[in-house]
């Protein structure tokens, strides 16, 4: 393994090499160049991603992933989880990566582990991962300032940690760290929160709309938005409805309808019911007299 060059600690003005330019790699090389670095070069292929560059990155050539990788002094590597491991192989078997660069990954997924080939060429490797959902236009760049990043370096790395610290907090951001060991289950909250709530979201504007309910967003709303707003001040408390009050003759009406119109969304509302109905007892919302009911509501068959 090459011995690795110490970037400082805080990252003086750098050359930023971004692979590729999609909805998330375009904005967070903007965010680096506003923060006063220097965007060199950036991958693009496809209409959109070139759209991108021009946009958010105009000063910034169009090169081949290897290009732009060799020259950077930090390496931006947004894309998907599942390519990620590939091009680390191949960028460090190109010979486009080498001691005292930084290559960061952005991935929700991966931790520092998968950048493993660039660190035996003696680069310094992080995970910076925002927990923010992206357009790819320029607006991204003022949602960055009301997000976090979770950070990853080598556990005992502290001169890492606080490079990427450091940069999350140039691109105004906040950094969480997070262990490497934890980061497939902190993907796994996140995802399951995020990807599914708006998978609920939009069953339940289409079953408003089975109810001949016009412009069903003008209901889930402010609705949606204060149930947001009170389980993250108060957890379980914030707990409302049928299943929560113990109204087990309302959840087999739930059912009922379900089954009848919608019943691919049947097992879905089950499920949830069910983790509803057991985060209520343990919490104290549920009278305990009044579960066996509700739990008897969620999975019997409809008549």
């Amino acid at each position: 393994m090459l011995e690795r060059v110490e970037p400082m600690t805080r990252p003086a003005r750098l050359a930023v090499g971004v692979v590729s330019a999609g909805r998330v790699g375009a904005v967070l090389g903007a965010a680096l160049g506003r923060a006063g670095h220097t965007v060199t070069a950036v991958s693009a292929v496809s209409k959109a991603s070139l759209g991108r560059a021009e946009a958010l990155l105009p000063d910034a050539s169009v090169r081949p992933p290897d290009e732009v990788a060799r020259d950077a002094d930090l390496v931006l590597l947004a894309i998907p989880d599942d390519v990620l491991p590939g091009m680390v192989r191949g960028l460090a078997a190109a010979g486009s990566l080498r001691p005292g660069q930084i290559v960061v990954h952005t991935s929700g997924a991966h931790g520092v582990d998968v950048l493993a080939p660039a660190a035996e060429q003696g680069a310094l490797t992080l995970a910076l991962h925002p927990v923010m959902t992206f357009t790819g236009r320029a607006e991204d760049l003022e949602r960055i300032a009301a997000c976090c990043f979770g950070v990853t370096a080598a556990d005992d790395d502290i001169a890492a940690w606080n490079v990427a610290e450091a940069l999350v907090v140039e691109m105004g951001a906040e950094p969480v760290r997070v262990p490497e060991k934890s980061r497939p289950l902190y993907h796994t909250a996140l995802a399951h929160g995020a990807n599914h709530l708006v998978t609920l979201v939009g069953e339940c504007a289409d079953l408003l709309r089975t109810a001949d309910v016009g412009i069903p967003e003008r209901l889930l709303g402010p609705l949606l938005s204060a149930a947001l707003d009170n389980a993250l001040r108060h957890g379980d408390r914030a707990l409302t409805g049928p299943v929560a009050r113990g109204d087990a003759g309302t959840v087999r009406k739930h059912v009922r309808v379900l089954a009848d119109s919608a019943p691919e969304m049947l097992p879905a509302y089950r499920a949830l019911a069910a983790r509803t109905a057991y985060r209520a007892s343990e919490s104290g919302l549920l009278r305990a007299d009044l579960v066996a009911d509700v739990e008897a509501a969620i999975t019997e068959e409809p008549s």
